[in-house]
């Protein structure tokens, strides 16, 4: 039978991480893959504190419909928290929940992109959001990165060109896949380019709590000054991913055309995810949850380090970064990470191939490694596998 499909769903592809999850399923597996927290640091027992809670005070509100703006009392959370943490200056108005950032993202794609628009991103960047925009039928434009953020020279290089751009997305924050953050030089360079040329900018922040020194870095959102920073967040990294809660924070008249996006495309987020969340930031100390993960995470960082430093071979480089999940390794022009990981998989052993986070193509010798989802032991195992198929497999 032939069905008739939209052209869209051509640029549709599955996740490559999705599908390399599956295969990890297998318990055999030590995986380096996605972009997962530790279980283990779910605060389970909070949780269950929480549920009944919610149930027992607002049990019958919790399982109704709710606004499509968001539960109001999380949305003046999350505005007090983001101006306290990142340096906004928000209200609840400017604040709209989603259904994780993975949402906002397509929702992002639905308010700007028309067929054949373009997308300004960094070189590399995050798939989620490439497979999210492709879905538009729109077009990439990489802007090349170092150690410090955006190449803001060939930034504005590419927005002087009169090409149909409709907005910018990037990761200051421990970006994925590099793991790089962006100084606060280049953050305010950053500003006052998208200033003088009034692009949009779909910045991407979840990961930014998740530093491993003492500041956390402000916001592009917090350094805009003309209303052009669309920033997204997520409870997913610092909490709890499977409640699926994510927000929007942009300008009021932004986020009256969201609350028309999101009424169309599910009515509202989880009216009980929402309660649970607020419920637990009102009764437990979120900060100090965060401070648990972090202190973890670091310590797997080091150790994946450490054990990189050690085992892989001279050839491989990789960063080192100060937060988040991820780190980047980058092997010879003439490598092949899928061929890698295809040998990798054989010796149980999984991660993410670099080219998926390259829209327009190319990052054939690269690759994404997750250091927080693995524990200890499987970390140096996994990573030493790693490395003996690298001598092996790659000259």
């Amino acid at each position: 039978m032939v069905r008739n499909y939209a052209n869209r769903m051509n640029n549709m592809k599955a996740s490559e991480i999705r599908e390399i999850l599956k295969i990890t399923e297998n318990k055999d597996i030590i995986s380096f893959a996605g972009g997962l927290p530790a279980p283990e640091l779910f605060p389970v027992e909070e949780m269950k504190v929480v549920s009944r809670k919610v149930l027992e005070e607002s049990g019958s509100q919790a399982l109704q419909y709710t606004t499509t703006e968001g539960l109001d009392a999380l949305r003046v959370q999350i505005a007090n928290r983001m101006n306290e943490k990142v340096g906004t200056k928000i209200n609840m108005e400017e604040i709209q929940i989603v259904s994780g950032s993975q949402q906002a993202l397509d929702m992002s794609g639905k308010l700007f992109l028309d067929e054949g628009d373009i997308v300004v991103c960094e070189n590399p960047t995050y798939l989620g959001a490439i497979n999210a925009f492709k879905a538009y039928n729109c077009e990439f434009i990489e802007v090349e990165t170092d150690a410090e953020g955006m190449d803001i020279k060939a930034l504005e290089k590419v927005l002087m060109s009169g090409e149909r751009i409709k907005f910018i997305y990037v990761i200051p924050d421990f970006q994925n896949p590099t793991g790089r953050s962006w100084s606060i030089e280049r953050r305010k360079a950053f500003i006052e380019v998208i200033n003088k040329y009034s692009i949009p900018v779909i910045e991407d922040n979840p990961y930014g709590e998740l530093t491993f020194k003492d500041v956390i870095m402000p916001s592009l959102k917090a350094l805009d000054t003309a209303g052009l920073v669309i920033t997204l967040g997520t409870f997913s990294k610092i909490f709890c991913p499977g409640l699926r809660i994510g927000w929007i924070a942009a300008e009021k008249d932004i986020i009256d055309k969201f609350v028309l996006i999101k009424q169309s495309t599910d009515l509202h987020t989880s009216n009980i995810s929402q309660r649970e969340i607020s419920k637990y930031m009102e009764l437990y100390d979120l900060d100090e949850h965060i401070e648990k993960i972090k202190k973890v995470y670091k310590r797997r960082r080091d150790l994946a380090i450490n054990t990189m430093k050690t085992e892989f071979p001279d050839y491989m480089c990789f960063t080192i970064p100060e937060g988040g999940l991820f780190t980047w390794v980058e092997g010879p022009k003439t490598m092949d990470s899928k061929k890698v990981l295809k040998e990798c998989l054989e010796n149980g052993v999984a991660f993410v191939p670099g080219h998926s986070f390259f829209p327009n193509g190319g990052g054939q010798n690269t690759f994404r490694l997750n250091f927080s989802n693995a524990n200890e032991t499987q970390l140096v195992e996994g990573l030493k596998r790693l490395a003996r198929i690298l001598r092996d497999t790659v000259n």
